[in-house]
């Protein structure tokens, strides 16, 4: 059989409960020939017995850690199995359309490109409400009296607009950026540019690797024939809470943006840097807190018990955070911790790999 000329990194982003949908609408909907590889870090019982079941089944690659990993940890993890011309990036909690991949591919081959993002919709009902159609990102560099000050410029497009509305604009067009959610690479720019950068533990992640693909020559298209979309949501169980507390903690934004500043020589006290600040636990409080209060209150979440509980949150997100740093080592710890691989052939563990390892 020749092989596949792209490989699928799924990971987690935020939650476990949307393992199956995902996974399913990856192999209903992608006829194209293709590897895959799932990072499962720490997920409940049922839903590791469910990968391992599928990985058995659908023969592919399953890489299972006991403790919870960051985003670009899990990518990482994946990353340093490919062995194919390109790979895609998507989150668990993504559902594709009928020949997305296929489109993808034809506009990478076509446009050269580095990075190839579809249109991303989200929510419910699938593909009708844009979460993002390409956009830019870069350092602005603006001079000053002494010296000068560098900002980062971010614009997404067509963000939250109805797919109908917008449809005679969406055509093939080159960006400057690409999300998580769903992105193919050419696998080639690794071996130039290295792993992803594990100092950004939740946030800023996608603009860092897709400002270091600039630097490295790569380009950027967004193609909105390929269209998946985004389902956000959480399950009151409470390993999807635990998982989405320490994903969206405080320590681990704080620690990605001073990081992500840092790295590109920026200021944290400009605009960009406290707006995010300014709306550190905002995930939290929308997607578990305010529900939970409504529910407690019959709708009513009065402002007084909105603070008192607003407290105890982030009290607890400290404690969660904590907890796992002490316990994990979060940084350091997690590759040698890393159980057996999943129907990989050691044969496969070849050139990729140790070019990559060779660039860190």
């Amino acid at each position: 059989m020749n092989k596949p000329q792209v490989t699928i990194i799924v990971s987690q982003r935020e939650r476990f409960s949307y393992t199956r949908e995902s996974l399913e609408s990856i192999y209903q909907h992608t006829p194209v020939t293709f590897s895959l590889v799932y990072v499962d870090g720490g997920s409940p019982r049922h839903i590791q017995r469910y990968l391992k079941e599928q990985a058995q089944e659908k023969r592919f690659q399953l890489i299972r850690t006991e403790q919870y990993l960051s985003p670009n940890q899990a990518r990482n993890l994946g990353l340093q199995q490919v062995n194919s011309e390109y790979l895609v990036f998507i989150d668990n909690d993504v559902i594709v359309s009928p020949g997305w991949l296929d489109s993808l591919l034809e506009c990478a081959e076509e446009t050269k490109a580095t990075v190839v993002c579809p249109l991303t919709c989200i929510g419910q009902p699938l593909g009708e409400t844009i979460h993002l159609a390409g956009g830019e990102a870069h350092i602005f560099v603006e001079p000053q009296e002494v010296g000068v000050k560098r900002r980062v410029y971010e614009k997404h497009y067509f963000v939250n607009r109805k797919v109908t509305d917008v449809r005679d604009q969406l055509h093939r067009q080159q960006c400057e950026f690409a999300e998580f959610h769903c992105m193919l690479v050419r696998s080639e720019i690794f071996q130039q540019i290295g792993l992803l950068d594990e100092g950004l533990l939740s946030t800023r992640e996608h603009i860092d690797f897709c400002m270091t693909v600039a630097e490295a020559g790569g380009t950027f298209y967004c193609e909105p024939t390929a269209v998946v979309t985004y389902v956000p949501g959480l399950k009151f169980e409470l390993s999807e809470l635990a998982f989405f507390m320490l994903r969206w903690s405080d320590a681990w934004e704080i620690a990605s943006l001073e990081h992500f500043s840092q790295k590109w020589d920026l200021t944290t006290k400009d605009k960009y840097f406290k707006k995010r600040y300014k709306r550190m636990g905002h995930r939290r409080y929308q997607a578990f807190l305010k529900p939970l209060l409504s529910s407690l209150t019959f709708g009513q979440n009065p402002l007084w018990l909105e603070r008192i509980a607003v407290s105890l949150e982030r009290k607890l997100n400290h404690y969660i955070s904590d907890r796992y740093t002490r316990t994990q080592a979060v940084a350091k710890s997690v590759r040698p911790q890393t159980t057996a691989i999943i129907n990989k052939p050691v044969r496969e563990l070849v050139s990729t790999v140790n070019s990559l390892e060779g660039d860190k």
